[in-house]
């Protein structure tokens, strides 16, 4: 038995011991690069092909447990399919197999080092591992009943014990062949058959095996010679009834006691059924609905579900179309499981469209077919683009929250960082009912994805003016019809999200509070393809650029084009223009802002310049207002492919096909930065929220991070699969990524929120390899609590040297944090605003047996003391100041013989607030010279200069009142005096000069 006890009465798996060994350039990091670390990955319901599993908890709700790849998450259907649980430790291999059983959950998982196993798990912890035969082979699926364990496998049966996981005993083929595979995978197990298993095989059979004594008791043979292998085998709730499934469509109801058939169906498509269930509420067959015997079959390649009425030798009820999306030539699509919750008129399906979704069937009035009733679901296709939505005007909590995320299924979703149950899809209209209407099914040619707008390649959003909630009437999505007049849309807001579509010469707006479809669609001037688009910070006006080149702006309220890029000529200009061209040519060309493809384009923060890049390596620069060039630049030869912007800095980035990200001073026009490093095409970069680094992923599967004060390559790691798009919170607490191949996003954890990031210079031998974060986020546990190997520490570059040998034309601030010495200055208000307003009342009725600071039991007497509690608190008080001021005391006296301030400088910067200032009040008279000595000689040194400021004005706001009788101390302060005045001198000349270069190199020449 493989089983540990731990202190909380729960089973963990063995710990390794941690031990100092030098990690291998080929194992991945789980705690994170130098910057980012792992946090999470969200967006992810039921990806893979294994199916999900349920359990009754209690009689009033249902736990749906799907697997995600090595984790496990658990739905609650009471609550609408929120999310309950999360598995706290990843499997070792991808989950292939899982059962839920009372309050535990079996998953069988294959490592890709050929290593398979089961765990055990409760509340998302493991509580237990099942021993693992010495052979063993993938298990496609797991069964428990009675006291056995039996896990299905294409080679072998293999059956565990319930009470102590201990492995019982391996059933292998009775036949021999050529192949060793002969089981299909699929078991089941009828109620009354104690200790048989059902086994399906390849040939078609249906062995029945006594797994108490290993023996092969009966063997089922199909229908036909031709009906393939088995794919499902599902109990009835009749006794000794068995529903099986083949591969050529054929669905059988064996009685298994008699080894007959009773029923057999089929449907007009070939389909494979792999997945059967039974209605077990006595409900829904008959033309009232009033009879039980309905059954639901499902295929992995179809995602609808059919109804069949078993009354009468069998029958179609109806049919469930595209219950889950289908991907026309895609292999990932289909329905895997359909299951009929005991007891309930609630079917619940998952497809490998990444969906897991809730139908009720309505008694009053009947329908033979569900409604839906919860859905779950993210993307069904890998994600492409990204996007966090931006703070609005108001500072709503919108900040950081929001991810919009775009994949090649042609839809757009909105992720929640905070509540998963918040994700939604927005909207493209009845897409669903279009497709009843127009008779699309799995089958047909054409699927419900065809009625979406195509995949979305770019997204942009500002939410300055978003109308919210607050859109009234029913507008039909993209039709161009303006049902308002200025006044009503100025009121309550129009879209605030626009995106670019792949073929597509449309630019679509959507509305962010609705999470729906917008009015407008526009169009590009050359009816080419529509490339990149941009909405100005003040959200009015969306920019619009083509693949031939153009360049347009629309005005989001109105809908109307209200100017191109550069603008339309006048009468005299197009007679001017004609006179270049041949009589022979009829018109003119259409005047464009490139003569290549628009690649970016970007805003000014002040709506003053619009910036646009081109496949044809030119970067221009308008004016917002005229549309007229500025100015135009060419950075390289090669192909600029993408252009960011960031308003913090008014710094714009520019990729190119030559690898090289480049910067771009709006105000001078200038580059001022080149990026190095990318050894593959650049798929997307973008800035950090307080514009200082520059995060690129490329085709290397390298993400970069420079520092662009110091122009130095920081960061570098490659995650498990290629980053194809990134985007960065508003908020820099989160780095969002998205894989190839992968439906789900990555989210990563900034570390310089909390902790100091070196600038150094990184090599590019330097990358480390890292783990994609998990669905639980369990990689990132570690990072969090401060834990990591003492050779990461110690290798580590120091962030800041010691200042011992400066230049002395420099002055040197302190390293103490700005809160500490402000606090200094501010703390006698500090005090007054945290004094209490009124003492602690005692309470008026506390139980007997409970006692507080107010109701605490009486002391026992003791003998009388001479000394009053007054003169008692008085001398405690004196003790603790003497002992208290002794050490600074002792260090001033240190000061006076050697003239070395930094000893007692240093005890001073080591203090709290309220420790400095008890320090400065508690200084003798003989005392307060020296003091004003030691801090004249630190600022003689150039160091602390705002630390020794701070301590100055608290010393003359509680001595000031000594200095007239003191001429020692007025001797001190006039060198002081001297000593400030020539440290301020240095300072003023220091920032004029910076503001000097700093407006040279601004300004326009």
């Amino acid at each position: 038995m493989h089983m540990l006890e731990g202190s909380d009465g729960e089973f963990t798996l063995p710990v390794p011991k941690r031990q100092k060994t030098a990690a291998s350039p080929a194992e991945r990091r789980d705690g994170g690069s130098r910057i980012f670390a792992p946090f999470r990955t969200i967006g992810l319901v039921s990806p893979t092909s294994v199916p999900f599993t349920s359990v009754p908890l209690g009689k009033t709700t249902f736990q749906i447990t799907t697997s995600v790849g090595r984790s496990l998450q658990t739905y609650d259907l009471r609550r609408g399919l929120n999310l309950t649980f999360l598995s706290h430790q990843q499997t070792p291999g991808n989950i292939t197999a899982t059962h839920a059983y009372r309050d535990l959950v079996f998953a069988a998982w294959d490592g890709q080092d050929g290593t398979k196993g089961v765990w055990v798990f409760k509340r998302g912890r493991v509580v237990g591992v099942l021993e693992t035969p010495p052979r063993s082979h993938t298990l496609h699926k797991i069964l428990i009943f009675g006291r056995w364990i039996v896990g299905s496998s294409s080679e072998s049966i293999e059956v565990w014990k319930t009470e102590n996981y201990e492995h019982y005993t391996t059933l292998n083929s009775s036949a021999h062949g050529r192949t060793q595979q002969a089981f299909s995978g699929a078991i089941s197990a009828l109620p009354t058959f104690l200790n048989k298993v059902f086994v399906g095989r390849l040939d078609g059979r249906t062995e029945i095996w006594n797994v108490s004594t290993g023996r092969l008791v009966y063997t089922i043979q199909p229908p036909t010679p031709d009906c393939g292998s088995v794919l499902t085998l599902e109990p009835s709730p009749s006794l000794s009834l068995l529903a099986m499934s083949f591969a050529n469509g054929t669905i059988v109801l064996q009685n298994v006691l008699e080894d007959r058939c009773l029923i057999q169906l089929r449907q007009k498509h070939t389909l494979p059924i792999t997945s059967i269930s039974f209605r077990t509420d006595g409900l829904g067959a008959g033309d009232d609905g009033r009879i039980e015997g309905i059954m639901a079959t499902a295929s992995n390649e179809s995602g609808d579900v059919t109804f069949w009425d078993l009354n009468d030798g069998g029958k179609l009820a109806g049919a469930l179309r595209s219950a889950h999306e289908v991907h026309p030539g895609s292999k990932s699509s289909g329905i895997s499981k359909i299951e009929f919750l005991a007891g309930q008129a609630v079917l619940v399906s998952s497809g490998l469209d990444n969906a897991l979704r809730s139908w009720i069937f309505d008694a009053s009035p009947f329908s033979p077919t569900p409604r839906l009733l919860h859905s779950r679901s993210g993307h069904g296709a890998p994600v492409k683009t990204l996007g966090f939505m931006p703070v609005a005007s108001d500072g709503s909590d919108a900040t950081g929250k929001w991810l919009l995320s775009a994949a090649s299924d042609r839809s757009l979703w909105a992720f929640s960082l905070r509540r998963d149950g918040q994700n939604a899809e927005l909207s493209q209209g009845h897409v669903k009912q279009k497709a009843r209407k127009m008779g699309i099914t799995s089958d047909s040619t054409t699927s419900t994805e065809d009625l979406k707008a195509a995949e979305i390649t770019n997204i942009v959003s500002c939410l300055n003016r978003d109308g919210g909630m607050g859109i009234a009437g029913k507008i039909p999505p993209w039709c161009n019809i303006r049902t308002k007049n200025g006044e009503e849309s100025d009121m309550s807001g129009w879209e605030s999200v626009l995106t670019t579509h792949k073929g597509d010469k449309n630019a679509r707006t959507w509305f962010w509070g609705k999470k729906k479809a917008g009015r407008w669609a526009f169009e590009t001037d050359d009816s080419t393809e529509a490339t990149s688009i941009a909405i100005s910070p003040c959200g009015t006006f969306a920019f619009l650029g083509s693949q031939g080149g153009s360049l347009n702006m629309f005005n989001l309220q109105s809908g109307l084009l209200r100017l191109r890029f550069p603008p339309s000529l006048t009468p005299a200009q197009k007679k001017r223009l004609r006179a270049q061209y041949d009589e022979e040519q009829e018109h003119e060309p259409l005047r464009k802002a490139h003569k290549g493809a628009i690649t970016g384009i970007v805003i000014e923060s002040l709506n003053r310049f619009v910036i646009s890049s081109s496949l044809d390596g030119s970067v221009r620069v308008w004016d917002f207002g005229t549309g007229k060039l500025v100015t135009e630049m060419q950075p390289s030869t090669s192909p600029v492919t993408g252009l960011r912007y960031n308003p913090t800095s008014d710094l714009v980035s520019i990729s190119s096909d030559d690898l090289c990200i480049r910067l771009l001073d709006i105000e001078t026009k200038r580059i001022v930065r080149e990026l190095w490093g990318c050894s593959g095409q650049i798929y997307d970069h973008c800035f950090s929220s307080d514009g200082r680094w520059i995060i690129a992923c490329s085709m290397d599967s390298v993400v970069r991070i420079w520092d662009l004060p110091s122009g130095h390559l920081i960061d570098a790691f490659r995650p498990e699969s290629t980053v194809t798009g990134l985007a960065f919170s508003g908020t820099g607490e989160y780095l969002a990524t998205a894989h190839a191949g992968s439906f789900g996003i990555s989210l990563w954890n900034n570390k310089g929120l909390y902790q100091q990031i070196p600038a150094t210079q990184i090599m590019e031998g330097d990358v480390l390899d890292l783990s994609s974060p998990t669905v639980a986020g369990t990689n990132a546990v570690a990072l969090t609590r401060g834990s990591g190997t003492e050779q990461e520490f110690s290798n580590a570059p120091e962030l800041a040297p010691s200042i011992t040998k400066m230049n002395a034309d420099l002055l040197a601030l302190s390293l103490v944090p700005k809160s500490q010495w402000q606090t200094l200055l501010h703390l006698e208000a500090i005090r007054q605003r945290n004094k209490p307003v009124e003492p602690p009342k005692q309470p008026q009725k506390a139980p007997f047996f409970l006692f507080s600071s107010l109701t605490a039991p009486e002391a026992p007497e003791q003998e009388p003391s001479s000394i009053t509690p007054a003169e008692e608190s008085r001398i405690a008080k004196l003790r603790s100041l003497e002992s208290a001021s002794t050490s600074f005391t002792s260090l001033l006296q240190s000061f006076t013989q050697t003239l070395d301030p930094e000893p007692a400088i240093a005890y001073l910067r080591s203090l709290s607030p309220s420790a400095t200032d008890l320090e400065i009040r508690t200084l003798s008279l003989d005392e307060l010279a020296p003091f004003v000595l030691l801090l004249s000689a630190q600022l003689e040194q150039a160091k602390d200069f705002e630390l020794v400021n701070t301590w100055m004005s608290v010393f003359l706001r509680l001595h000031g009142d000594t200095v007239d009788g003191d001429q020692k101390l007025k001797l001190a302060l006039a060198d002081w005096k001297s000593v400030i005045e020539k440290s301020g001198s240095k300072v003023g000349s220091m920032v004029g000069y910076v503001k000097g270069v700093v407006d040279f190199l601004r300004s326009e020449r």
